[in-house]
């Protein structure tokens, strides 16, 4: 089974999604390291600062024999206990230095003759944002190592409120252009849906041509399908007047023919007559399939009892002047896909057998069934059995093989009636008689379109 493929707005939406989903996100990246990068470099400007402030103020006392800070900081965090605000400075012996906020804790710090950024773990678990450097204080010997530490939980707090803001910006993003391209999406294919309406239209004989004010590259479409369409009903017609033609040429020659056939004595006259016959039923058969319009798809919807009127008015007459009743009982409105000549052709053709072997009634029935059209003719006439029901379905045979007149026969019927993509069965009338059931495909509706 073919897979089903998928719609042109469908598609774009599909290849739209898939370019937003796959840039929005690498930008969303961009952004967030962006603004991370640029966060980071102001937080570690500050620390910088911070740190040159210490290690001018960082001093040896010689009567104390200690190192000391010899100006305020100007900070009352570096003074709170715990505050995240942390400094120290140390030989990395027994020579140490360290903010009253770091209490009895203190910084692993790491020697570093120039000035390093990193980030380490503070009291209490707290990441810490540090800036670390080497100098040469006299009358030491040694390096002493000065750092100053910061709690990035602040910096963290606002590249996380950033990263938010951006996802749920760019979400928003996408959102608004899929449904600004769902938009455009039906409004430029606006068209194109019309087009397949007047198409639906044209296919349900609703309209015979597609509507040509389109734009430009459609309009060109459409131009060219009517323009096959209106080829294909001229072939058509011409086919059908062809056979028309053909038939009145051939029927003069056979009447002729026949009636020059009296004058020969038997049994020439007998064979000469029934070869004749052959070929006026011959003749018939392949006339009817070749004026037949065969499949609907060009076909207008036509109101079966409307198109039926006219045969059963014609025949109602035939059958009063034979005592016969005719009925004909069609829910109104019905309709079908058909050509009106041809389903005149065969409802005519069942009536008109059913006419001659109907001892007093005839009947026409029809109704909706399976998406279709079921007709049905019976009559109180002798009827047939199985086997006879099966011979006259053979190609060639007639119901009226010992009554006056010719008739397309019953064979022919069912070819016609196939050729619209229909059913036809034999069945045993309600009214004694024969039933011939139709079953024609398509529309068959309650309310015209």
């Amino acid at each position: 089974m073919t897979p089903r493929r998928l719609s042109l707005a469908s598609r774009l939406m599909l290849a739209t999604l898939t370019i937003l989903l796959g840039s929005l996100p690498l930008a969303g990246i961009a952004l967030s390291r962006h603004v991370q990068a640029t966060a980071t470099a102001a937080f570690d400007e500050r620390l910088e600062s911070l740190l040159q402030v210490v290690v001018a103020g960082l001093a040896w006392d010689e009567v104390a024999g200690e190192l000391v800070l010899q100006r305020d900081l100007g900070e009352p965090r570096f003074t709170r206990v715990f505050s995240g605000w942390y400094w120290q400075a140390s030989d990395g012996g027994n020579h140490t230095l360290a903010s009253r906020s770091l209490w009895d804790q203190r910084l692993a710090t790491a020697s570093h003759p120039e000035i390093a950024f990193r980030d380490l773990p503070g009291p209490r678990g707290t990441p810490l944002r540090a800036i670390e450097r080497d100098i040469r204080l006299a009358p030491l010997a040694e390096s002493l190592h000065v750092a100053v530490a910061i709690s990035r939980e602040p910096l963290d707090t606002e590249i996380a409120r950033f990263n938010r803001l951006v996802a749920l910006s760019l979400a928003g993003l996408g959102a608004l252009l899929l449904a600004a391209l769902a938009l455009q999406i039906r409004w430029g294919l606006a068209p194109l849906r019309r087009l397949r309406a007047d198409l639906r239209r044209v296919e349900d004989g609703e309209a015979e041509r597609l509507d040509t004010r389109l734009p430009e590259e459609l309009a060109r479409l459409a131009a060219a399908m009517n323009s096959v369409l209106e080829r294909d009903r001229r072939l058509m017609a011409h086919a059908r007047h062809a056979a028309g033609n053909l038939a009145h040429a051939l029927k003069t020659p056979v009447s002729v023919l026949t009636t020059l056939a009296d004058g020969i004595e038997e049994p020439r006259r007998g064979r000469i007559r029934e070869e004749l016959s052959r070929i006026d039923a011959a003749v018939r058969h392949h006339l009817a399939r070749a004026t037949a319009a065969g499949d609907a798809g060009l076909a207008p919807r036509v109101a079966v009892s409307e198109v039926l009127s006219p045969i059963v008015e014609g025949l109602g007459r035939l059958a009063e002047r034979r005592g016969i009743a005719l009925h004909a009982e069609l829910p109104e409105p019905l309709y079908l896909r058909m050509d009106a000549q041809d389903l005149q052709e065969l409802v005519g053709n069942l009536l008109d057998n059913a006419l001659r072997w109907a001892a007093g009634q005839v009947r026409l029935n029809g109704g909706e069934e399976a998406g279709g059209v079921w007709l049905a003719v019976e009559d109180d006439g002798p009827g047939m059995d199985a086997a006879q029901r099966q011979a006259a379905m053979a190609r060639g045979a007639r119901l009226d093989e010992q009554r006056s007149g010719n008739g397309l026969g019953l064979a022919i019927v069912k070819d016609l009636t196939e050729l619209h993509g229909g059913r036809l069965s034999l069945e045993e009338a309600a009214i004694g008689g024969l039933c011939v059931r139709l079953w024609l495909p398509g529309s068959a509706l309650r309310e015209q379109p």
